[in-house]
């Protein structure tokens, strides 16, 4: 698998912010990637040095858009919390 097709793009959300103070960062990623491919990714990306990954598997929300209200499920997603020993993504702002 490339690196491109790993890592789909950071979450930049109020959660994500305040994690990324503890240096703790968010990303999206390819749902059948492993933590071993996230890491390796990762580090090759961006000068970082990764003490520690951890995924979750997030089911798509159900949604009532629209004017006939009609139920609309949105994608499954993966999420990867990755625990930076050392270096600093500048993507996220600081809380």
């Amino acid at each position: 698998m490339k690196i491109e097709d790993i890592i789909k793009g950071p979450v930049l959300t109020e959660k994500a912010t305040s994690l990324a103070a503890r240096k703790v960062y968010m990303f999206e990623v390819e749902k059948k990637a492993n933590k071993n491919q996230i890491k390796e990714a990762l580090e090759k990306i961006y000068p970082l040095k990764i003490e520690k990954v951890t995924v979750v598997q997030r089911k798509g929300k159900m949604k009532r858009p629209g004017k006939r209200m009609r139920p609309k499920t949105l994608p499954d997603r993966k999420i990867a919390y990755v625990k930076v020993l050392e270096g600093k993504i500048d993507l996220f702002p600081q809380a």
